[in-house]
């Protein structure tokens, strides 16, 4: 599977879960109507932090194994950039470390 056939596919997945998400919304708001809103504010934080892991992993996995490939093949045919090529897989993993603190931090806002 090319890489443009696989990202399409993860953009249909995407936008799939996010439709879901919103009519799950649009029910969840039609059953509280009376309840009061404090519920539905907690519920839509946690479906943000989701989201928010859910768009970096996928975009850090992406960015990985695409440059993998390529670090794999450059260090084959020079060991000395290994090193050098280490920092770009460093930090592509440091903003989905971000993400998961930033969703950790939304959870922990709601306590």
């Amino acid at each position: 599977m090319k890489l443009s056939e696989s990202l399409r596919l993860m953009t249909v997945v995407l936008l799939a879960g996010l439709c879901a998400a919103m009519m799950t919304t649009q029910s969840v708001v039609a059953a509280t109507e009376g309840a009061g809103t404090e519920q539905l504010g907690k519920g839509l934080a946690l479906l943000g932090a989701g989201i928010a892991i859910a768009v970096a992993g996928l975009g850090a996995g992406l960015g990985m194994g695409t440059a993998s490939a390529a670090i794999a093949g450059a260090v084959a045919e020079r060991p000395e950039i290994f090193g050098k090529t280490l920092l770009y897989i460093v930090f592509m993993e440091a903003l989905a470390i971000y993400a998961l603190v930033v969703s950790f931090m939304i959870i922990m806002s709601l306590g």
